[in-house]
């Protein structure tokens, strides 16, 4: 049974998740004092959170940031703030997903099950541990773990995800459309959310002192170069 935790102060529309999300075998977990919700969400270790931006205290994005530096389970936001800044703010944050109010309780419990999926179940990493290596750089996969010499960088698992498709496809070019379907599966996204992660990734590399190494190739998509060769 998966445990799911609901940080929504509209006791309506928490409810109606309860209650939506019970009929399916969920175990639901709901935050009712917002002050204690790194408190609770460390006792209960759930599988997945559901999100809201506008909360008593502090905001999603606050939450979601500390939540990341714990943990890994997905995080889908549900938010009546529909603009693409605040979407990208979720991202930029560590979220997974972001989905806007009012919502199809059908296509919650499909992303639900979507990343439930992708982080546990039949298309989580299997037993012993996978790893993709280009000129000395090395991604641990089950890990999320980059590493380079005597550095190492902790990865979100769609920062993984990402990483593993263009390291394995070096030095070929990997399409858009490839690395979207990698990373949501049968989702449908804003191709924006895609630039998003491409960002996130160039920043950590460029931290490891590989700047450049995620080349945009125009109207095709994106390759890595093994900048840091030419560096040695």
């Amino acid at each position: 049974m998966s445990t799911i935790m609901i940080v929504e102060d509209d006791p309506k529309i928490n409810q109606l998740l309860q209650s939506q999300l019970e009929k399916y075998g969920y175990r639901i977990v709901n935050i009712e004092q917002f002050d204690r919700v790194m408190e609770l969400f460390t006792a209960e270790r759930p599988d997945l959170v559901l999100l809201d931006v506008n909360l008593p205290k502090f905001d999603g994005f606050y939450w979601c940031r500390q939540m990341r530096q714990v943990s890994n389970c997905p995080i889908l936001f549900i938010s009546a703030r529909e603009s693409k800044m605040d979407q990208v703010m979720a991202l930029e944050n560590g979220a997974d997903d972001y989905i806007t109010k009012p919502f199809d309780y059908d296509v919650v419990l499909a992303k639900i099950r979507s990343q439930l999926r992708r982080a546990y179940g039949m298309y989580a990493p299997q037993e012993g541990e996978r790893t993709v290596e280009v000129a000395g750089l090395k991604l641990y996969i089950e890990r999320m773990e980059l590493a380079i010499h005597d550095q190492r960088i902790e990865l979100s698992k769609k920062e993984a995800l990402l990483l593993e498709a263009l390291m394995n496809q070096h030095p070929r070019v990997v399409s858009r459309e490839r690395l979207l379907e990698k990373l949501w599966d049968e989702q449908f996204v804003d191709e924006n959310t895609l630039n998003v992660y491409i960002t996130r990734v160039r920043a950590k590399l460029k931290d490891m002192g590989l700047e450049g190494a995620v080349e945009t190739v125009r109207g095709s998509g994106y390759r890595l170069k093994a900048t840091w060769e030419d560096q040695a």
